[in-house]
């Protein structure tokens, strides 16, 4: 039997391809300029796919490493997107950091003192990480603005966290650990792990420290 080509989808994946393609080539530059002149520091080679939402506080943070990507644009990943990536810093000294070859789709992020991202870290579509309550748990204390609870979170390097996750105040993900689909993680996770859950707790240890042979 000979085969037969398909058009139509050789015809509209490459569309798709090239949509992503065109998006970035006409608007990267554009992106780039607009970071730089809100105070954003940005590494060699990032590519920004649509336009993320940016608000930065005045004598506070925002760095963005080498060859990082950073998905906003609803046709950027085949898992379809809900918002574009979001960084905000809330206070002075506040920091948002991306180590060099990282990337998200998106990502929302919101420090009042410090998110910091490692190298070689991927962030599954639709993840949140807020270092902040926004508002105090005791309700006599709930009224002080300055008052509120707030803690870093800190991702190692080489961390994969999938899709939907919420990663709250004070968590550290440890080297070469996977974070599972929808997890909410409230408590730190050790290094070389496989964690999942609401809440998120170990399930799989392993050693990655070794690359494969």
């Amino acid at each position: 039997m000979i085969n037969k080509i398909d058009i139509s989808g050789w015809l509209f994946e490459h569309l798709f391809i090239l949509r992503i393609k065109c998006n970035i080539l006409f608007f990267n530059n554009l992106i780039h300029f607009v970071c730089y002149i809100r105070g954003v520091k940005i590494g060699k080679k990032v590519v920004f796919n649509g336009f993320p939402r940016i608000r930065r506080h005045e004598d506070s943070k925002i760095l963005i490493g080498d060859n990082c990507i950073l998905n906003s644009a609803k046709n950027s990943v085949n898992i379809g997107l809900q918002k574009r990536c979001t960084l905000v810093t809330l206070n002075e000294k506040a920091e948002i950091i991306f180590g060099n070859n990282s990337g998200s789709s998106g990502v929302t992020m919101v420090a009042a003192t410090k998110i910091e991202i490692g190298n070689n870290v991927l962030i599954g579509a639709n993840c949140t990480f807020i270092d902040t309550d926004f508002h105090h748990s005791d309700p006599y204390k709930r009224q002080l603005s300055n008052d509120i609870p707030a803690r870093p979170i800190i991702i190692e390097d080489k961390v994969f966290i999938g899709f939907n996750c919420f990663v709250l105040k004070g968590v550290t993900i440890g080297e070469n650990s996977v974070i599972g689909a929808n997890s909410v993680v409230i408590e730190s996770i050790p290094k070389n792990s496989i964690a999942i859950g609401n809440p998120c707790k170990v399930v799989i240890k392993r050693n990655w420290d070794l690359p494969p042979k």
